[in-house]
């Protein structure tokens, strides 16, 4: 299969064009920089440099391809994402470069395209498990709005002949992930805290298990799915396990009340117990995370920092800013 990776220098879509030139796919993705671009090429891929917002560049672009995996996010530093105005690149690749790719596709006869979507949507589910006819809750949290806005495209192309999926990834982590570091930073500096009781669920899903997810999403019927690990924790859980994968000491504990003001917007979802299961997208492929559960997964990030400090891949990011994808 011809598959075309656009975001494939990000966290994820690096795995992704990965795992597909592994299993025998003749794959392209967008590479933005000179060491993106060679990453891309010792993968076995072909790295492209592409304006994902210009119609003209992505005719040809998709052209000839079987598949499209459209994995374009930019998510703001920690420091700013409370902001609603930190989300606005992230809003434009989410729903007008998504546009112009699918309208691309339709033009070019591309048989299946998948797009980026995130669980955290969901409205507060309590202890249930939520599958993907769950109610969302989407209004007062600027990029869940545009998230889920931009799964209209991903239907627009099942109506236009094409097979669409949706795939709604839970909350990534993984001892590279620029938020993982930047989170484990915090923690050793006390400046990461558990607010209130923190005992909603909260879902997540290791970037390796996401990406063999989106692999393995190519063989799906047209559909929206999720992607989340099997055992979600309370969300005080996730980030004890957290602080104790970065050898930090006891998070310190704070009012609910402080959530508003120190997590802004994000804290319009996180706050929300959201039990997301992937049985779906199971049953559907045969697909399995490798890492049942975040406590798990923290766990073998613990000893790849040890082997590896989290600091040391600062440079690194540094070096893939300015790339779209997580």
């Amino acid at each position: 299969m011809k598959v075309f990776v656009v975001g494939g220098s990000g966290a994820l879509g690096r795995r992704v064009t990965k795992l597909l030139v592994e299993a025998g796919h003749e794959v392209r993705a967008t590479a933005r920089t000179e060491s993106a671009r060679a990453a891309t090429e010792a993968a076995g891929a072909t790295p492209t440099h592409l304006d994902i917002f210009d119609p003209e560049a992505l005719g040809p672009a998709v052209a000839g391809q079987d598949a499209v995996v459209r994995l374009t996010t930019r998510i703001p530093p920690l420091k700013t994402m409370r902001r609603a105005v930190a989300w606005r690149e992230t809003a434009r690749l989410r729903n007008n470069s998504a546009r112009k790719i699918v309208d691309a596709c339709i033009a070019a006869g591309v048989g299946t395209y998948v797009h980026e979507s995130v669980s955290f949507m969901y409205a507060d589910g309590g202890d249930a498990w939520l599958d993907e006819d769950s109610p969302v809750d989407v209004e007062r949290a600027v990029p869940l709005r545009d998230a889920h806005s931009g799964e209209t495209h991903a239907r627009r192309f099942t109506e236009g002949g094409g097979r669409g999926i949706v795939l709604r990834y839970a909350g990534f982590y993984a001892a590279d992930s620029e938020q993982s570091v930047a989170m484990a930073a915090m923690a050793r500096r006390q400046r990461l805290a558990i607010l209130g009781a923190s005992a909603n669920f909260f879902s997540s899903i290791h970037t390796d298990d996401a990406a063999s997810a989106t692999v393995a999403a190519l063989g799906a019927p047209a559909g929206v799915y999720n992607v989340a690990d099997g055992e979600p924790l309370p969300l005080h859980e996730y980030l004890e396990d957290l602080a104790d994968a970065a050898g930090a000491p006891a998070l310190p504990h704070y009012p609910a009340l402080i959530g508003p003001i120190a997590l802004g917007i994000t804290w319009r979802y996180l706050r929300r117990s959201q039990r997301v299961s992937s049985r779906r997208l199971q049953e559907a492929t045969g697909w399995r995370p490798a890492i049942q559960c975040a406590r798990e997964g923290w766990k073998r990030i613990a000893e790849q920092w040890a082997q590896n400090p989290p600091e040391a891949a600062s440079s690194r990011f540094a070096a893939l800013r300015g790339m779209s994808g997580r």
